[in-house]
């Protein structure tokens, strides 16, 4: 065999290996669901600002000893350090969602996993609130003046009670939210992946 055969043999090894590339007809299918999903990513991150800023500014204005003030204001700042922690993964997601990321079908199969992933990281940023809702339950129970003080059997149902319904609760409405904003539009980029790869 003679360095040209060895060449050839070589070249045909790893035309095999290569990644089929995305036509740009194919990314234009793929491109509008993914437009939805960068849309609905934006809003849903200048929401959740707004509602922070509120939240801060409500704090500020309304009536109120300091201690209760200054411990829902350490709570909401808390809660505005967790959501940034999962931002942050949101954010990687929102960068790789460019047209450079639409080459291959691999990179969109690896997209496809991070879409994945990223649903378990936004069900978990719904249950990681359930401490702050006890939290700010279990203030709103200390400060707030009532004609006949809670007992401790009251003050014990009312958090446990919460707890049950709240948990079930935020992860259904965890899931409703995602579906609506992103499911369906990762459903079509899947059905899409799959009648590409055929």
């Amino acid at each position: 065999m003679n360095i040209d055969d060895l060449k050839n043999t070589w070249n045909e090894d790893h035309s095999f290996d290569e990644t089929p590339e995305i036509s740009i007809e194919q990314k234009n299918r793929i491109h509008l669901p993914l437009e939805k999903i960068r849309k609905n990513m934006r809003m849903e991150f200048w929401s959740t600002v707004a509602i922070f800023i509120f939240a801060f500014a409500l704090i500020a204005v309304c009536a109120g000893s300091f201690k209760f003030k200054f411990y829902i204001t350490i709570l909401i700042g808390s809660m505005v350090f967790v959501t940034f922690f999962f931002y942050s993964q949101f954010f990687k997601l929102y960068k790789n969602m460019s047209e450079t990321m639409m080459k291959t079908y691999d990179s969109l199969q690896d997209l496809l996993h991070q879409f994945n992933l990223n649903k378990q990281y936004y069900l978990s940023f719904y249950l990681a609130f359930v401490p702050f809702l006890v939290c700010e339950l279990i203030i709103v129970l200390e400060f707030i003046p009532r004609p006949v003080p809670l007992s401790d059997t009251q003050i014990a149902i009312t958090l446990i009670s919460t707890m049950i319904i709240t948990m079930p609760l935020l992860l259904l409405l965890g899931k409703l939210w995602f579906n609506v904003f992103y499911g369906k539009y990762i459903k079509q980029i899947e059905t899409l992946f799959s009648e590409l790869k055929k």
